[in-house]
């Protein structure tokens, strides 16, 4: 069973950064599981960025659900350690190509969307039977209120699942202005 270490902080804390020191230091082969989309320009410059900071020898995965099927990748089976940038990016995803109006919905379809959530989650983590395991994730429980309501669905469902990977993690770091705290 491989390790997992989960890093939580702010938006522009140092997450990545901090996340990508501890893999380098290892000097072992690293899997980068990119969670993103580049949906927009802004996006894609943020992806090009992530890019050009990370070492080129690094192999990159780009997903963000059916995290099953990584393990027939060869960039899988050739790393000793998967990074996962980042856990808030992938929710995002899967509640924005779910199909709902958040505005309309029933909550009961939204807690079926969290099952399926959870599930991409549990996917993702099996991973680690075999991996050591960096997963990065922003905290958003420290903020104000969404005003709107998709907005909170996803501050909920965010919370709920990053506690569930930090239970599940042998290490957890909580990152402020570049400043790593380890509370696990």
């Amino acid at each position: 069973m491989g390790r997992i270490t989960f890093i939580t902080g702010g938006a522009r804390s140092g997450k990545s950064t901090y996340a990508e020191r501890i893999a380098k230091e290892s000097n072992k082969q690293i899997a980068y599981i990119a969670t993103s989309i580049p949906f927009d320009d802004g996006m894609k410059s943020r992806i090009k960025k992530h890019r050009a900071q990370r070492p080129k020898e690094w192999a990159t995965i780009e997903k963000y659900r059916n995290f099953n099927e990584v393990v027939e990748l060869q960039d899988y089976q050739e790393a000793d350690i998967l990074l996962v940038d980042c856990v808030t990016v992938m929710i995002n995803n899967l509640m924005f190509y779910s199909g709902l109006d958040f505005d309309t919905c029933e909550v009961e379809e939204v807690d079926v969307l969290e099952k399926e959530i959870i599930e991409e989650v549990k996917k993702l983590l099996d991973l680690s039977h075999e991996k050591d395991m960096i997963i990065v994730t922003n905290e958003l429980g420290m903020g104000l209120v969404p005003a709107y309501k998709m907005g909170s669905y996803y501050r909920d469902i965010v919370g709920r699942i990053n506690q569930y990977i930090a239970s599940r993690a042998d290490d957890v770091y909580f990152i402020v202005s570049g400043l790593q705290m380890k509370i696990k």
